[in-house]
């Protein structure tokens, strides 16, 4: 999570902006060839049915699930136990859940998906479908919700980029490896099954790295922001006590009472 990732990404993101905006083209002429994909009941796309293709995206969904399940179960039993100490650190739980909703979940699945009206490439006109096919910065399309800008699956993918930042030292080039191929491989799998365009995936991915590169900026490296493990026990011990005092007491009276 240095400048050097930083200055990639945007790199990336200028260069695919100005390609995909320039030459929108580039985005059907991809998704034209795997429309030609037919299978016996002659379905175009039919790459999106493909049973090894569809256990793959399915496998690739829960990776993201699995690893912040320990995230999400330490903060409950911190919530549940106030006085009892994090089953990890506390930084690390609330960095994998914070970018974990704020990247798949609020910008891409409730910002952009349901308000970026571009059609999934299944749904152009171009391969039998009813709407106008738009170029990916032009949020003018027909469709009404779930759009294909940008990619959910492919924004849970590269969201493993978070837990592999904070992988050991000596694991941690592995661990970036892994998540980008994961990325990739989503990717891929969703523009061959007609979900979505080249641009969608790759704007999914430099959105989602950039989320998780600020977040992991305020929590662990800018001065102004940064905090502790510490700060994030005492934070959550000043939630949880009160409702964990209101109900130790009510449990103590009823048994004082008998």
């Amino acid at each position: 999570m240095d400048r050097t990732g930083l200055l990639i990404a945007l790199a990336i993101a200028v260069i695919a902006g100005l390609v995909f905006g320039l030459y929108p083209g580039l985005d059907l002429e991809v998704a034209r060839y795997f429309h030609g994909f037919v299978d016996r009941s002659h379905n175009m796309f039919a790459l999106r049915i493909y049973p090894p293709l569809m256990k793959a995206r399915d496998i690739g969904l829960w990776v993201g699930s699995i690893l912040v399940a320990p995230a999400v179960c330490a903060l409950i039993v911190k919530l549940l136990q106030p006085r009892r100490k994090m089953l990890i650190s506390g930084r690390a739980t609330v960095f994998l859940i914070a970018t974990m909703a704020l990247a798949p979940g609020l910008l891409v699945n409730v910002l952009l998906k349901d308000h970026w009206g571009r059609p999934r490439p299944i749904d152009v006109t171009q391969f039998g479908g009813n709407q106008n096919f738009v170029a990916w910065w032009d949020p003018r399309g027909d469709c009404p919700a779930n759009c294909s800008f940008v990619s959910g699956d492919v924004a849970g993918a590269v969201w493993t980029i978070a837990p592999a930042v904070l992988a050991p030292p000596h694991w941690r080039a592995l661990a970036y490896a892994a998540a980008l191929a994961l990325g990739v491989g989503m990717g891929t799998i969703r523009v061959m099954a007609g979900a979505h365009f080249p641009s969608d995936v790759i704007f999914a991915g430099i959105f989602t790295f950039l989320i998780i590169w600020i977040t992991y900026a305020v929590i662990y490296r800018w001065r102004r922001t940064r905090f502790s493990d510490e700060d994030v026990e005492r934070a959550l011990e000043r939630v949880a006590m009160p409702g964990y005092d209101l109900i130790a007491g009510l449990f103590g009276g009823s048994r004082k009472t008998k």
